[in-house]
């Protein structure tokens, strides 16, 4: 039953009991500090407790599972990957690394193994951000990093973080109780679905990360004029959708003209929403994504300053605002040749690739040491139901993941 290729059927049957906890039936939504959360939380912890771990909830509402080590006083390695999934989302992206961290101790725990380290399995409660329009929220935690201004933060019906922390029987004031200190821990793994179709097209079933891009997302509020889409002629109008319009063309055209740096405008409202009213307010969002972190800095100056023009040009007002920011995160070389090695010795050609989408081990690189494997993804498809990862290549990941343990053994 604890053989790589057991293990990943288990892992593909408990990927499809995690998407079914969510707040839509048939569509997998579960953002972070809902009873989808807590009933995930329960059922990982669950997993983690068959596979010889102790586990706990920690005050951020992270789950958390803990391996013995032979020297149980040595600092941890941290293995795992987020719960909390998008909108409509698939659902290998973030479950899939904590399933497999999950199979990986429970391999060690059938054999009656343990590594001279002990290891922790992590499942975080909010890399996504879709709740609050933040990302990293348990992983920020953990590093004790977590800017305590975010417990204001609200969420589309008002709630602020703080409250709905409380209202899933946490308290703000104590979320620093989940952090760990540097000494604590070893370093720091995510195995994780690539995303894209870099892999596919190579042929390849995994590949070693190099690094997570840096990020920047941006609030735009446009504030012009409502007023009555007959009678008010064109060259009076204050239209605060035409400004915002030239905003989000601004967004395409900067940074497709720079090289590897990509901008979305991922959402986007008017007010007050009629067929026969100008649009007086709008808002948009806007999320910049670089390997450089200089590059990206650039490509969003340049972008405030176009939002800026067009708001101006059109006798508008635009107020905008930086409202999330991870900078570029290396991984660390020993984790990477860790890495190689261990999908070398599976009999796999190695490749090396950056991560253009975010991961917790983004935040966690303020902590200590990380390292990502990413697993092939069918189509490059992530973000959609459609989103998928072949049983073999999960069983390639577990067998990684296992000879990686090996490989920081010492």
């Amino acid at each position: 039953m604890n053989s790589p290729e057991a293990l990943a059927r288990q892992v593909m049957g408990r990927i499809d009991a995690l998407a079914a906890i969510s707040e839509t039936p048939g569509i997998l939504t579960r953002r972070y500090l809902t009873d989808e959360h807590r009933r995930a939380n329960a059922l990982v912890a669950d997993w983690m407790s068959v596979a010889g771990m102790t586990s706990r909830q920690d005050a951020a509402g992270n789950v958390i599972g803990r391996y013995q080590g032979a020297d149980d006083a040595r600092p941890v390695l941290m293995i795992g990957s987020h719960l909390d999934t998008v909108v409509n989302a698939g659902k290998f992206d973030g479950m899939l690394g904590v399933l497999c961290a999950i199979a990986c101790v429970q391999a060690l725990h059938g054999a009656g193994r343990r590594m001279s380290y002990p290891i922790v399995v992590v499942g975080f409660a909010d890399e996504e951000g879709v709740r609050f329009g933040t990302t990293y929220l348990g992983s920020r935690a953990i590093t004790g990093r977590l800017d305590p201004a975010t417990l204001d933060r609200t969420d589309s019906d008002g709630m602020s973080f703080r409250q709905a922390l409380e209202e899933f029987d946490l308290d703000g004031d104590r979320i620093c109780q989940a952090a760990y200190g540097r000494q604590d821990v070893k370093a720091f793994l995510e195995l994780h679905i690539e995303q894209g179709p870099v892999l596919e097209n190579l042929n390849r079933p995994a590949g070693i990360v190099t690094a997570i891009n840096g990020q920047t997302r941006l609030s735009v509020v446009i504030t012009g004029e409502a007023g009555h889409a007959g009678t008010v002629p064109m060259g009076l109008r204050r239209d605060a959708l035409t400004a915002a319009a030239e905003g989000v063309l601004a967004v395409e055209a900067i940074c497709a003209g720079m090289e590897d740096v990509v901008g979305t405008v991922g959402i986007l409202r008017t007010a007050p929403g009629a067929i026969n009213v100008i649009p007086g307010d709008v808002s948009f969002t806007v999320d910049v994504r670089a390997r450089e972190d200089g590059a990206r800095r650039d490509a969003v100056a340049r972008v405030i300053r176009a939002i800026r023009a067009a708001a101006e040009n059109r006798r508008v007002d635009a107020r905008v605002t930086v409202f999330h920011e991870a900078t570029a995160a290396p991984c660390a070389p020993a984790m990477m040749d860790a890495i190689e090695r261990a999908i070398v010795a599976t009999g796999i050609e190695p490749t090396r690739l950056p991560s253009g989408a975010g991961h917790d081990a983004a935040a966690m690189a303020e902590l200590c040491d990380v390292g990502m494997i990413f697993l092939r993804s069918e189509g490059g498809i992530s973000h959609n139901p459609a989103e998928r990862t072949t049983l073999d290549d999960v069983t390639a990941g577990i067998k990684i993941m296992l000879a990686v343990l090996e490989e920081l053994e010492g």
